[in-house]
């Protein structure tokens, strides 16, 4: 559950952070979003794997904590596209220093790369974070 603040011990700073880029497909998508607006069927187009459904909600996610700013142009047919906010923006060393992590860690063919399967005294939460890394990796990847 999230705190109302994240000055509660030396960690909290870590989890607030992953509060806000965590989840399955936000580091993915902020990743893409490095390179200048997108709509949101070219988003959907470079992460093959999401659902519409968890796309909207990502990218929903995302704006709330302020990172990705949503314009709807007044069209027809209507146009929607996503950027990072100047907050988004200072995401950007973070996001590259996952790419180069990933590049350097990740170095087998995904067809051969497995996770292991956590032991019974790992939480789900730190399961959920290697899934994350593995998906984001994957996808930068292309």
């Amino acid at each position: 559950m999230p705190h109302d603040r994240y000055d509660c011990s030396p960690g909290c700073p870590v989890e607030a952070t992953l509060e806000m880029i965590g989840g399955k497909w936000k580091g993915v998508a902020l990743y893409h979003l490095l390179d200048g607006p997108l709509r949101f069927n070219e988003l959907k187009r470079r992460l093959s794997d999401v659902t519409q459904r968890m796309l909207t909600r990502q990218l929903r996610e995302l704006e709330a904590s302020d990172l990705v700013q949503r314009t709807v142009y007044a069209e027809v047919p209507p146009r929607v596209d996503y950027r990072l906010t100047a907050k988004g923006e200072t995401l950007r060393p973070i996001i590259l220093a996952m790419k180069e992590w990933g590049e350097a860690h990740a170095d087998m063919p995904y067809s051969r790369l497995t996770i292991a399967k956590p032991k019974p005294a790992e939480s789900r939460a730190a399961t959920a974070s290697s899934t994350s890394l593995f998906r984001f990796h994957r996808a930068i990847q292309g």
